[in-house]
Parts: structure tokens; sequence; C-alpha cells
């Protein structure tokens, strides 16, 4: 029986890569917010797009009912939905401060707690991080310190639903180039010397970090935190 696969903010960028790979050998569902996922759709006719705002309460539950109401299972939670913010030091901001952790933090746990009871023994869980969350971003601090959050939540899961046998792990990716947000090539060609592997990322390295831990083939793996940077971090 195929497995079925959720991918959150999966209407553009890294998520769209992730929902297009998993699609392959996955029945997916996908959330997404404000990004219409209608080029995805046209590449994967079959997929259940819902539209949500993860960080309203009660929201994850609905949507955790519509894929078992579509699907019935659930084997594979992907949480790539993020917010990143700028979040200087000389200028507080306590909304985008909550806005950032209630979208990178909070909106896995509820969905998470929403969907544990559907999870059965080989279910896996990928949380999408960032390796802000370990160098920690100047000027965003809040994303960053959201990150960190995640890693730690990941790894805390990852202890508390081992003996279930469901696997918890994340893939932090480093600087990624998507089409939606180019960057100019002053700054890719500084990204391309910081890394060891001399080339930017694409979203489909992250894609296939998320196929592998979310497959039976990472069924010993629980609790990483896998960065997928090019070894920006060495």
């Amino acid at each position: 029986m195929q497995k079925v696969a959720l991918v959150t903010g999966a209407a553009r960028g890294i998520g769209r890569a992730i929902a297009e790979d998993l699609a392959r050998d996955h029945k997916v569902a996908i959330t997404w917010r404000s990004s219409d996922p209608e080029q995805l759709l046209q590449s994967c006719t079959d997929i259940l797009a819902i539209r949500a705002d993860l960080t309203e309460t009660g929201t994850p539950q609905k949507v955790i009912d519509q894929i078992i109401d579509r699907f019935g299972r659930l084997d594979v939670m992907v949480n790539n939905a993020g917010l990143v913010t700028l979040t200087p030091v000389d200028a507080f901001d306590h909304a985008a401060y909550r806005a950032t952790f209630d979208t990178n933090l909070t909106a896995p746990a509820a969905l998470l707690a929403a969907a544990l009871p559907h999870l059965t023994p080989g279910a896996a869980i990928v949380n999408i991080s960032s390796t802000d969350g370990t160098t920690g971003p100047d000027i965003a601090g809040a994303y960053g310190a959201s990150k960190a959050a995640l890693n730690l939540w990941t790894r805390s899961m990852a202890k508390v639903l081992g003996p279930k046998g469901i696997r918890v792990n994340a893939v932090a990716p480093g600087a990624i180039s998507t089409p939606e947000k180019p960057r100019t090539e002053e700054v890719l060609q500084e990204i391309r010397q910081m890394a060891p592997l001399g080339r930017v990322g694409a979203p489909q390295d992250i894609a296939r970090a998320v196929r592998f831990l979310a497959s039976d083939q990472a069924d010993f793996i629980t609790g990483e935190v896998l960065s997928v940077s090019g070894g920006a971090q060495l």
C-alpha cells in the first residue's frame, strides 16, 4: 500500500521540491497559505492541496482530518512551512517574534499532536530546520532561535516517540537558491566560496535528504539534524 505524506508550505521553493519528489511513490497532501500551488498541481495532479494557516488554533486538527478522510492514513509528515523575519536588536517587535515561533515551532507541535493517533510504527517526521539554527544570524535572531528550538524539539520528540516506532529527524538547509528568491551573482559567488563543494544548493538537494530520512532506509536514524549545506559550516 502506498504511503501517505504531508508536506507543509509546499506551494513553492523547497517545499514544492519535496512534494514533487515524494509524489513519485507516495500519496501526497500539502498545505499552503498565501502562495498559490497551481504550478505544483499541474505537474502532480493527484496531490491534495489544503489552504491553511497552521498558526490558527484548531487548523492543524482540521488539516489532519482532511488527510485521513481522503487517504485513510498518514505515514510521513514534513514540517516545511516557515517564516523568516528580520528582528534587529534595537527595534524589538513582539508580533514578529511571536509569528516566527508560532510558525516555525508551535505549528509543527500542533500538527504532531493532531496526527499522533494516526501514526503507526514506521512513521517518520522530518522537520525543515536551517543552519541558522546553529550559526545565529545577526539581523534575524528570532528566526535562528526558532530553528534552534526546532532542533531541540526534534530530539525531544525522537525520545518520546521512539518507543512507538516513530522516527523524528530534521534537515538543516544552508544557502539554497530558489526561482522565487533569486540572488545576485555577487552573493552567489560569496556562497560558493564559503562551501567546500563550491556550489549553491538547490531545492532538490533538500528533497533528496528528506526522502532518505522519511524512508525505511533510515529506519535506525532518529533525533538527528542533518546539515545540507555543501560543507559551509566546516
